[in-house]
């Protein structure tokens, strides 16, 4: 089906949705209000895991920073001053984790391509609009299908399956305070235990834990492990996603070589779109437009999310 006055380009053929198809447009726009309330949440083996993974390597960050190297000290404000600020940058990076898994990274609506969702668009004659055949729906400019997903993403960078979640329009300020944060919180972790090795060796180890040596050995080595592995990759990764959003180029196109047809904001421009306003602290906070939402009472099958 092919209205007149513009072309629908389909790569594998597919055909539109019929009239009297499953997708119906005046109840899926009634009931828009209904699922912006829902919590978005991803339901895939590998993404829950990774997810899982990362909440338990952060918590025995913190359980070895504050019970191994911080409450045994003698100083009493270095103790007090480190572990405000480690507990704070760890707070802060799972906030960030949370709102980056948990937000709609920009899913465009199943099972739009309709010949009156066409016809409301109001195309110009021989305008060619694009269709992707596995969620039926009408994608717009820059948008990628996500295989893990089951959605067609606004501007995907790519899927995370550390956040569990694809990086998108609507929660990428989220996932690069969250490499920020987690990158942060791995520089002090390191630089603690630096300073822990000295003050053990100093103390012949006597008194600078109140864990045997061994295990004090043991969790610190792990844990200067874990800080160099996460500082690496968060480090690189919020390097990218910068230079992305100062392109604004996702990485999804980068890859694909794909020429801008659209027109790009550079910079400072480009870094204001995605976190909102002129700079300021609130470009840090990853509680900027939160609002408590409601789990849907029943899943959706077919669908790997929560919420659409």
């Amino acid at each position: 089906m092919q209205p007149s006055g513009h072309r629908l380009r389909d790569v594998e053929h597919h055909p539109l949705l019929a009239e009297n198809d499953n997708y119906d447009s005046s109840s899926s726009s009634s009931s828009e209000a209904d699922v912006a309330d829902r919590v978005w949440f991803i339901r895939d083996g590998c993404g829950m895991i990774c997810a899982v993974m990362t909440w338990l390597l952060v918590a025995y960050a913190d359980f070895v920073v504050t019970f191994v190297m911080l409450l045994p000290s003698k100083d009493f404000w270095y103790s007090v001053v480190n572990g405000v600020i480690f507990n704070c940058l760890a707070v802060l990076a799972l906030s960030s984790h949370l709102r980056t898994m948990l937000t709609d990274p920009g899913a465009v609506p199943k099972g739009n391509a309709t010949k009156e969702y066409m016809e409301s668009l109001q195309l110009k004659p021989g305008e060619v609009i694009y269709k992707c055949p596995k969620c039926c729906c009408i994608k717009p400019e820059r948008a990628h299908h996500c295989s893990i997903c089951k959605r067609c993403i606004r501007k995907m960078d790519h899927h995370c399956p550390w956040v569990n979640n694809c990086v998108g329009e609507k929660n990428q300020r989220f996932f690069v305070l969250f490499t920020m944060y987690i990158a942060l919180s791995s520089v002090h972790a390191l630089i603690l235990c630096g300073l822990q090795f000295i003050s053990c060796v100093r103390g012949q180890w006597t008194e600078c834990s109140d864990f045997s040596p061994p295990i004090t050995v043991i969790l610190l080595i792990f844990l200067c492990l874990e800080g160099l592995l996460f500082f690496t990759f968060t480090a690189v990764m919020f390097g990218t996603q910068i230079h992305s959003i100062c392109n604004d180029e996702t990485e999804i196109e980068r890859l694909k070589s794909e020429k801008p047809t659209w027109e790009r904001r550079l910079r400072w421009e480009g870094m204001k779109s995605v976190f909102g306003g002129p700079p300021s602290l609130l470009w840090m906070n990853p509680f900027v437009g939160f609002r408590f939402r409601r789990l849907p009472t029943r899943p959706r099958k077919g669908s790997p999310e929560f919420s659409v």
